[in-house]
């Protein structure tokens, strides 16, 4: 599969810590695990859930999934430790919370090494330095962590989530920038799949590559609303079909549905087609 195009609808958070979880997701359509050695992991469990995550991704059996672990900040007690040994399970990447500014990432990426950095973006400094995050050499994508930037931002919540769209614009603009990986913010209500289907559609519709999940009843959702759909995959084949025939008769432009199609569409919906073969590619490994 190109790493290009490599799907991240569904990223779900799994706790290091759980035994039962860590073996469940093995099983799950997920495109990405996150595994989680900062949140859902308690103060006195940080060692043995550091120790139980080496022991599962050693076993490995995570298939085509991305394997992402996410550390504890390298300002608490258990950062540096967690760093040194995601350096010896050789995930996929290591994901940074609170990134605050391109230091944060050189003191991790002095641990990790050659192992690829994400960022948690979720404080108003890091919203602020976005474009200089995304460019630093050794990052490959960003997580929103809407809960905490909402909280630090004093915001209420709103189903448009409209006092959070100027950071999510600006975190979306650096990492398109840069040609970076961008999920969005974890949807709390995980029984609520109308609610979480609406936010899931217009994270998509600003261009995020895919959502993160907490809940694995919510990864059906997230993987319908980030996938092309069949009306957009026969729209794309339509539209590169016109454009080709009408540039090997000499003539300029094409029209499909009534809609004028030039190069810049016909590059848009050979992406659409990527995508959905990288997504089916996924589904038979």
């Amino acid at each position: 599969m190109n790493p290009r195009h490599r799907p991240y609808r569904s990223v779900l958070y799994i706790p290091g810590s759980n035994t039962r979880a860590l073996e469940k997701a093995r099983t799950l359509p997920v495109d990405a695990i996150i595994f989680d050695l900062e949140d859902a992991v308690a103060a006195d469990g940080k060692r043995a859930a550091r120790e139980t995550l080496a022991a599962a991704l050693a076993e490995d059996g995570y298939g085509p999934r991305m394997r992402i672990v996410r550390i504890n900040g390298l300002d608490t007690p258990w950062g540096r430790d967690d760093a040194a040994a995601v350096r010896e399970m050789r995930p996929d990447a290591v994901l940074l919370p609170k990134v605050g500014a391109p230091s944060d990432v050189d003191a991790l990426a002095e641990i990790t090494g050659e192992l690829p950095i994400w960022a948690m973006m979720e404080t108003p400094r890091g919203m602020l330095n976005a474009a200089a995050i995304a460019a630093h050499p050794a990052m490959a994508g960003f997580v929103m962590g809407t809960n905490d930037l909402a909280k630090d931002l004093g915001t209420r919540f709103r189903a448009d989530r409209e006092p959070l769209l100027t950071a999510l614009g600006l975190c979306l603009l650096a990492a398109r920038a840069e040609g970076l990986v961008i999920v969005d913010g974890v949807y709390n209500a995980f029984k609520d799949d109308a609610g979480l289907d609406a936010e899931c559609r217009q994270g998509r519709d600003m261009g995020f590559d895919g959502k993160t999940l907490i809940h694995p009843a919510q990864v059906a959702i997230a993987n319908a609303a980030f996938a092309p759909s069949a009306e957009e995959v026969d729209l794309a084949r339509r539209q590169i079909a016109a454009f080709e025939e009408v540039e090997a008769q000499g003539k300029g432009v094409a029209v499909v549905d009534g809609r004028i199609v030039e190069n810049l569409h016909v590059a848009t919906a050979r992406e659409t087609l990527a995508k959905a073969e990288a997504i089916e590619a996924l589904q038979t490994e």
